[in-house]
């Protein structure tokens, strides 16, 4: 086979919101990157729901934008919805999510990308990795070109041994109509790295022009004008609405009859489904006792009629779920333009990784996104700069990058993969963070640009504009607050509220920490201790730990529930003194 050699830093394996993260990362450090994808048409694309941040996700790309990333910059080029989550609470715990028009999501994407002149997007399949003396030297694509670099970033998406599911259908691929990535996975199974199943899911598309809209509640934009990047001056695009519907006991009926037939049910699924994004199949059997499910009507494009029906990923056959949308109100002359599935996926066990996301077993390997055993945009788009920012670290004997979770959310994020590893696929939540009060999704350009400037991952644009905004955050603590912006204000408005509340905080960590021989609550009284999820009841009933510290070793147990747990334990026993 004819060879053709390539030489750079840094190559990325992937270009979907990990890959295209963690190539420009790599990038900004001065690295010389290459990102290698199958169709480098489709870098950048949103492979299932158009939408970028929410309740804890949000807090992520604020935080990758303010180490210069991609997706909260290219979210304000293709927004065509804003909803701030849970307005109505403090803004720590508040979400700033957007719908987002495909195409253009895109486009902001490569447009982004293309600024890198030490970035170059390549067409292939990574078919193995070289592997020199123990130490990773590169790629090998399927066609025989080899690429060398000193770092590899496998950020592999669903692609990893990917399976499709529709009924009675089976298709190979990590996306519909798009091949998996099969030789990688039998590589790094072969290497004896610790592999596992896990699944996700899309629902059907629709025809948006057959959809009844007159006869569903709208669910309009915000019209406050926030933008998820500070860099970004104003909106771009006009705004549309979105609608909300639900399931009703017929559809119930529809998808009971259809579970025979069902790959979930019928046991052809192996992997873990995603429990905060559950299929309709699933919420059914699981919560058979409710007489229906919202849904979200969430348009995909300005200039196109297709619309996303949040809330009913399945793969029941397409008859079924033909049957299922027309039994929902305002869709029953509905046209489903594509059926929704199933994808079954290789990942690798993050207990793996160390917290740089570096594969310790092959040296120069970094892993970001699916593989890594998570779901969602936002998840894959943190770890994919963190992973970029390490690989160029390697390649270029520079200083790595880790974060912690008193700082961040992707502290969060890696914490608990790293140390915990997933059961099911892990998605980000502000529950999961003890320090969420200081971790607020408007704060994030003040807690994290120090660091990105002092790694020296930002450009020359970015760098000016947060010189700007700290001088306008000086004038505002001095009481000079005419004409600063206004998220500017309302943020130290927001610190100067929370700071007792902050001090509070850190006091009862640190006591937290000396009482950890504590005895917990008895297991039969946990549904009675407030704020615990029924996931870290279920998961401490499994294990059924004693005292607090054989609780923080309960492996999926968070931090934040072990701070629920030794408040009402403290509580308990000063009754009982």
């Amino acid at each position: 086979m004819f060879h053709v050699k390539h030489d750079f830093d840094v190559v990325v394996v992937g270009g979907g919101h990990a890959g295209t993260e963690a190539a420009a990362a790599a990038a900004r450090r001065g690295a010389r990157v290459a990102l290698l994808t199958q169709r480098p048409e489709r870098v950048g694309a949103m492979s299932c729901n158009p939408s970028i941040g929410g309740l804890g996700k949000g807090h992520l790309v604020r935080e990758v934008d303010a180490f210069d990333g991609l997706m909260a910059r290219a979210s304000d080029a293709a927004a065509i919805h804003h909803r701030m989550l849970n307005r109505s609470k403090g803004l720590a715990v508040q979400g700033p999510r957007i719908q987002a028009d495909r195409g253009r999501y895109l486009a902001a994407v490569q447009e982004l990308l293309r600024a890198y002149p030490n970035l170059v997007v390549m067409a292939g399949e990574a078919a193995e990795l070289v592997i020199e003396r123990s130490r990773v030297g590169g790629v090998v694509t399927t066609t025989g070109q080899v690429i060398h670099a000193r770092a590899v970033v496998l950020a592999t998406g669903t692609f990893l041994g990917g399976r499709l599911f529709r009924g009675s259908e089976r298709h190979e691929g990590g996306r519909v109509d798009e091949a998996p990535a099969n030789r990688l996975g039998e590589q790094l199974r072969g290497e004896g790295l610790p592999i596992a199943r896990l699944k996700t899911g899309t629902p059907p598309r629709l025809d948006g022009r057959t959809i009844d809209w007159a006869r569903l509640e709208p669910q309009p934009s915000d019209a406050d004008a926030w933008t998820m990047s500070p860099m970004t001056a104003a909106r771009a695009l006009p705004q549309v609405a979105c609608a909300i519907t639900r399931t009703t006991v017929e559809t119930h009926d529809i998808i009971r009859g259809g579970l025979d037939d069902s790959p979930l049910f019928g046991g052809a699924i192996e992997g873990q489904g995603p429990r905060y994004c559950p299929s309709i199949e699933d919420k059914v059997h699981r919560f058979g006792d409710r007489d229906g499910h919202q849904i979200f009507l969430e348009p995909e494009a300005l200039d196109d009629a297709t619309v996303y029906p949040n809330g009913i990923s399945t793969s029941l056959a397409t008859d079924v779920q033909e049957a299922m949308v027309r039994s929902i109100s305002g869709l029953e002359r509905a046209r489903i333009t594509t059926p929704g599935y199933a994808v079954e996926y290789d990942h690798v066990d993050p207990r793996a990784l160390d917290h740089h996301l570096h594969l310790s077993a092959i040296p120069g390997v970094f892993c970001a996104g699916q593989i890594n055993g998570t779901t969602g945009y936002e998840e894959a788009a943190a770890q994919g700069l963190v992973a970029g920012l390490n690989a160029a670290a390697h390649a270029c004997d520079l200083a790595a990058v880790k974060l912690d979770r008193a700082d961040s959310y992707i502290g969060v994020m890696i914490d608990d993969l790293v140390l915990q590893g997933v059961s099911e696929p892990y998605r980000m939540l502000t529950a999961r963070a003890e320090f969420r009060l200081s971790l607020r999704a408007d704060n994030a350009e003040t807690r994290l640009s120090p660091l990105a400037i002092a790694i020296e991952c930002v450009t020359p644009a970015r760098r000016a504009h947060i010189t700007a905004r700290d001088e306008q955050r000086a004038r505002v603590r001095a009481g000079l607050a005419d004409g600063a912006p206004a998220d500017i204000v309302r943020e130290i408005e927001e610190d100067q509220r929370y700071a007792p509340y902050l001090a509070r905080q850190a006091d009862e960590i640190e006591r937290m920490r000396r009482d950890e021989g504590i005895a917990l609550p008895p297991l039969s009284t946990l549904n009675d201790v407030p704020g615990l999820s029924n996931e870290m009841i279920e998961r401490l009933t499994t294990a059924a730990p004693r005292t607090l510290a054989e609780a923080s070793r309960v492996r999926g147990v968070t931090p934040a529930a072990l701070s629920t747990l030794w408040l009402h334990a403290r509580k308990l026993q000063k009754q009982h003194a």
